[in-house]
């Protein structure tokens, strides 16, 4: 689910959805406008991989929240 393997594609992991919202968090965000913007993917699927994912790039260090909003790494 995180990482690709051979009988899942890149695009539907956790890794391929952070690509998909890394694209979309150019700037500060929140989470109801960046829902509104990739609620139509098909990766993304629910809001539950959206929340993952984005705990994920938390934890990785790509992304960081502060008073509500999401914001990229420098």
């Amino acid at each position: 689910m995180i990482l690709p393997t051979k009988h899942l594609r890149a695009e539907w992991t956790l890794l391929g959805v952070g690509a998909a919202i890394l694209d979309e968090v150019r700037g500060p965000t929140t989470m109801t406008r960046l829902w509104a913007r990739l609620r139509d993917d098909p990766a993304v699927g629910t809001y539950e991989r959206l929340v993952l994912t984005i705990d994920l790039l938390f934890l990785c260090g790509a992304l960081r929240v502060e008073g509500g909003t999401i914001r990229p790494m420098p």
